[in-house]
């Protein structure tokens, strides 16, 4: 009997262990099948591409790239960089509006994507339904420079000197938002008669206006910071809110007669419509945290570009007012594309 009672507590503890790493596996198969159903929840587990809407070396390639670097690291997977330029950043909008919803193809655009909604005629896609933002990362004001021999010297006195002749500003392009802002400066507000010369870049732009080629020029302050500092160019206003630490002796457009006016370029994350909720989440959660490193910060100070962030509804709400916003200047300036 004494026997038979330890062969049944032998048989009990034997069958024991034998049940639990069977539980065990039954917890770790489950955890396999979901997922392998939500692959979100694994997300990245390959390379990711940012679709940079740009060329090199402009602003958005330039985020993309510092982003890129602090994002593989978090993740542990590589950010590869694909420059798509061209249409005013809408060829890489397009791309990414058709690309699979699975978070490995990533559009960085800047606030031309909320122009082209209304400045081209059939851009081909809507942003709103089409396309997703994650984050919008950083921003930087514009920037309206002149020729240093000018006899003007100020915003001001360029407005006044307007009627005896006409003006002309070079900007990096039609339909970018140092053009807009240009336009509904000069011909909307201050009642101007200033026309437009594109040019293929800030650069040529800004060589442009060293050279007197042109009185004026627009651009992101990130391309016009040296020349100003060095006095090829003056420095005229920044459509910030307050002056910008990089140049902290050129005035605001409020201050410079045209109170409220506040404009920036911005750069912002963006997947097609239908990607995962938890993908999206993981992206702007990891661009949070980098935008929170000292290290990052301080280079996108250098290239005179502030951290934005916020959650992806602060986000969207903030590229909606951006859409509205550009609608009306697009409107009251009468500027189109075909």
């Amino acid at each position: 009997m004494k026997i038979l009672t330890m062969l049944s507590k032998y048989q009990f503890i034997k069958s024991a262990l034998l049940v639990l790493p069977l539980g065990l596996l039954s917890s770790f198969t489950f955890a396999q099948n979901n997922s392998a159903s939500n692959p979100a929840l694994s997300y990245p587990t390959k390379p990711i591409k940012f679709i940079v809407a740009f060329a090199p070396g402009g602003p958005a390639d330039i985020i993309a790239r510092l982003l890129g670097q602090k994002l593989g690291e978090a993740f542990a997977q590589a950010v590869v960089i694909e420059n798509k330029a061209g249409a005013g950043g809408n060829i890489a909008s397009l791309t990414v509006a058709k690309a699979p919803p699975d978070g490995y193809t990533v559009l960085v655009n800047t606030s031309s994507l909320a122009v082209n909604e209304s400045l081209l005629k059939n851009p081909g896609f809507d942003a709103e339904r089409d396309l997703v933002v994650a984050s919008i990362v950083a921003s930087s004001p514009n920037l309206l420079v002149s020729y240093p021999g000018l006899k003007a010297k100020t915003l001001q006195e360029v407005v006044a000197m307007g009627p005896e002749g006409h003006l002309n500003f070079g900007t990096a392009g039609a339909g970018t938002t140092p053009h807009l802002t240009a336009e509904y400066l000069l011909n909307v507000l201050a009642k101007v008669k200033a026309t437009h010369i594109p040019f293929q870049g800030a650069t040529p732009a800004l060589q442009a206006a060293m050279a007197g080629q042109t009185e004026l020029a627009s651009v992101a302050l990130p391309a016009g910071v040296e020349l100003v500092k060095s006095g090829r160019v003056r420095g005229l206003a920044v459509t910030s809110a307050k002056r910008n630490t990089s140049l902290p002796d050129v005035p605001t457009l409020s201050e410079s007669g045209y109170p409220g006016f506040v404009d920036y370029t911005w750069v912002g994350l963006f997947f097609p419509a239908k990607t995962p909720v938890e993908i999206i989440k993981k992206m702007n959660e990891q661009t949070a945290a980098v935008l929170k490193n000292p290290d990052f910060l301080s280079k996108l100070d250098a290239v005179g570009f502030e951290g934005v962030g916020g959650s992806p509804a602060q986000a969207h709400e903030y590229l909606r007012a951006e859409l509205v916003k550009w609608a009306k200047v697009v409107k009251e300036t009468g500027v189109r594309i075909e």
